[in-house]
């Protein structure tokens, strides 16, 4: 049960700082057992960290993109099934903040998530579209004032644990595949049928079992922008630059454990320089690398907010493509490069500096929208699109 507690007035990196401390405790019996970070959430939900993003109007704290990122960060050097279920669940309120302000339903909904601290989940996967988020089958039924929905969700992100989920449709039984909305339905609105279980190599806590959905709920609860807007303008950036802060969080890990792994074999030979400090200092600037590039995607996307046609262009699809496809690529070469530093002990579990659930938690970052998807749409718009080659953009 979700119960708002009152927390003392404290910053939010400290309370983001005693989650993860709860959910580092945690992290390797969660990855063991693929179980939901029930605790980790639970302390989330204490330190209020679920409504951060609301307007300080609607009971939020106005929080920026910059600082969810940071928390995505902190909580990933921690647990990364805990941070990924953090931020899938801003992306999620991203599209609630951009894009729900004109909607009486939506905006008291808002208020509901600052006071009670509810659960977002995310169904945009489906059987039959092979990931592509920016297609449906399934199909809303709006009569009467009530939507119904059924749809076989391949993918429901934590859907047994989220007190409500987003999910996209078919805008009505004759629109085109690429004509949809978005729709909230609450816990008691919908039914969940598993249909595929999620036992995967990494982020293994995550809990996105493939359900078929079956929802029933008043009309007003559709988004009244269509997905296409709500895609373009707010969940491409949330999403990529979201997801890029709990991978740099899980590589930060790494990396510091690497060092951890230098510093110890230098004590043991004092006056020497051990053999992996050369990769350690090579590694660092990789994570710099990744650093650069989330902190330059949210400076652009701040910049970009106040200007809806500047969100639905190509030259900042492609710019926020481009930080997914960094991040992604690059920590998975920083992680391995920290195994390599620390040898048997990385490799081994149960030590400190044991790597094995970083390495397979961040294989899954070119997975989460395939990069090779990714890749052929900025391939196809770099055809018409000119790039911005100055240094300050």
């Amino acid at each position: 049960m979700n119960v708002a507690v009152v927390i003392p007035d404290t910053s939010l990196e400290t309370r983001a700082r005693r989650v993860a401390a709860v959910a580092a405790r945690q992290a390797d019996a969660v990855d063991a057992r693929a179980c939901f970070p029930r605790e980790a959430v639970d302390t989330m939900i204490a330190e209020r960290l679920l409504g951060i993003q609301i307007p300080v109007s609607l009971g939020g704290e106005g929080a920026g993109f910059a600082e969810i990122a940071e928390v995505c960060s902190i909580l990933g050097q921690a647990c990364a099934a805990s941070a990924m279920v953090f931020a899938m669940h801003h992306i999620k309120l991203s599209s609630l903040v951009e894009h729900g302000l004109e909607s009486p339903w939506h905006t008291q909904f808002m208020r509901r998530i600052a006071a009670e601290q509810l659960l977002l989940g995310s169904a945009t996967t489906e059987g039959g579209i092979g990931g592509n988020l920016r297609n449906s089958i399934c199909a809303a039924e709006v009569a009467g004032g009530i939507c119904r929905l059924e749809k076989d969700a391949t993918v429901i992100s934590y859907g047994d644990h989220a007190d409500a989920i987003l999910i996209t449709s078919r805008a009505h039984a004759d629109a085109v595949s690429t004509d949809q909305v978005m729709t909230v339905f609450l816990k008691d609105q919908y039914t969940l049928e598993k249909t595929h279980v999620w036992d995967t190599l990494g982020m293994r806590g995550t809990c996105s079992d493939g359900f078929l959905f079956r929802g029933v709920a008043p009309a007003e609860q559709i988004f009244p922008k269509p997905f296409a807007e709500i895609a373009a303008q707010s969940m491409l950036a949330a999403s990529h630059l979201l997801w890029s802060g709990v991978w740099y969080g899980i590589a930060a890990d790494a990396v510091a454990r690497a060092q951890a792994f230098v510093r110890a074999a230098a004590r043991k030979t004092p006056g020497t320089t051990p053999p992996g400090a050369l990769r350690l200092a090579e590694v660092s600037t990789m994570l710099q690398t990744v650093r650069s590039n989330i902190v330059a995607g949210l400076k652009a996307y701040e910049e970009a907010k106040a200007d809806p046609e500047r969100l639905s262009s190509m030259g900042f699809s492609v710019a926020m493509n481009n930080v997914k496809l960094c991040s992604s690529e690059t920590i998975l070469a920083i992680v391995n490069h920290a195994m390599l530093i620390c040898g048997i002990m990385g490799y081994k579990n149960g030590t400190p500096f044991s790597l094995g659930r970083h390495l397979r938690d961040v294989h899954s970052a070119q997975l989460m929208i395939s990069n090779d998807r990714i890749l052929s749409n900025v391939a196809s718009m770099l055809l018409v699109h000119k790039l911005d080659n100055s240094l300050l953009g």
